[in-house]
This record gives C-alpha cells, sequence and structure tokens, in this order.
C-alpha cells in the first residue's frame, strides 16, 4: 500500500526534472499519464515516478514509501535485510526492495508488470500534506502526501 507520495509538476516548479522542458531524461514526464519515470540518484539511487497529467503536460508523483502488504519476504532479499520497516520506507529503497530500475522508466503502468491497483480508500482524515523532503527550492508548497501515523512513512 502506497503510504507516501511527492508531486512534481513542470514549468515553475524549481524541483522538477521537467522545469526546463522535455529533454532526453525529462520528456515521459510530459506524458501519456500511466507511465514510469524512473531515475537515478546520486550515480547510485533509482526513484520511481508516475506520471499523472494528460499528454503534453509536465507532471508526475514520486512514489516515496509504501506498507508492505505482501512479499516481503522477497523484498527483504532483495535489500539483504530483514527488518521490515526498513525494507521500502524512503524511495531508494522502496526501489531495491521492489526491484525498479532504469529498465522500468516508461514502462506503461496501466498494462504491468509493474503497476499499480486501487486499494481500500481511505478517509480524508487519514491523510495529510506536508513540505517536500530535502528539496531547496519550494520548500512552501504542500505537495508530499502521507498516511498519518503509518510507522512506513520515511523521514
Amino acid at each position: 500500500m502506497i503510504v507516501e507520495t511527492e508531486a512534481y509538476l513542470g514549468d515553475g516548479d524549481y524541483a522538477s526534472h521537467a522545469r526546463f522542458g522535455p529533454t532526453r531524461r525529462s520528456r515521459v514526464l510530459f506524458g501519456p499519464p500511466g507511465l514510469a519515470y524512473v531515475y537515478l540518484i546520486y550515480g547510485m539511487h533509482y526513484l520511481f515516478n508516475v506520471v499523472t497529467e494528460s499528454d503534453g503536460v509536465a507532471g508526475a508523483v514520486l512514489i516515496r514509501a509504501l506498507e508492505p502488504l505482501d512479499g516481503a519476504d522477497l523484498m527483504a532479499a532483495r535489500r539483504g535485510r530483514g527488518d521490515l520497516l526498513e525494507l521500502t520506507r524512503g524511495p531508494a529503497r522502496l526501489c531495491q526492495a521492489l526491484a525498479i530500475g532504469l529498465e522500468n522508466n516508461e514502462a506503461d503502468l496501466t498494462r504491468g508488470p509493474l503497476g499499480i491497483w486501487r486499494g481500500e480508500s481511505l478517509p480524508g482524515s487519514e491523510v495529510t500534506a506536508t513540505t517536500r523532503i530535502g528539496v531547496a527550492g519550494s520548500k512552501e508548497e504542500l505537495y508530499r502526501y502521507l498516511v498519518k501515523r503509518n510507522p512506513y512513512v520515511s523521514g
């Protein structure tokens, strides 16, 4: 279950890879929605985003953390550790646990095998918005969404 995300827009969003328009790296962010945007950060960690806006409009949501409801043993083997709370808390750990890498960039999440499926809805009172983590620009924007009191939320 996804328990933490961060939104990234295009033009005007200092922290977005799409802020300079479509480039070789960022063109996937301009749609269509439902595609994966996976990139390498610091030369060692993958981060997984979902393109969200209509074709031609930049926007994506970074999947920051999830609560493992199934497959924890496989995730632990991929991460090389068994602490359930540390398997998918944070976007780089999540990608390692799910074996998401650059080969998943531009994958169609509506057709699988990598995808996102609708689960149980939470009441709005269980979700809160905060500022993004580790973002120098756009500090005042409430673009991070998380499930309140969920132990799998990062940072």
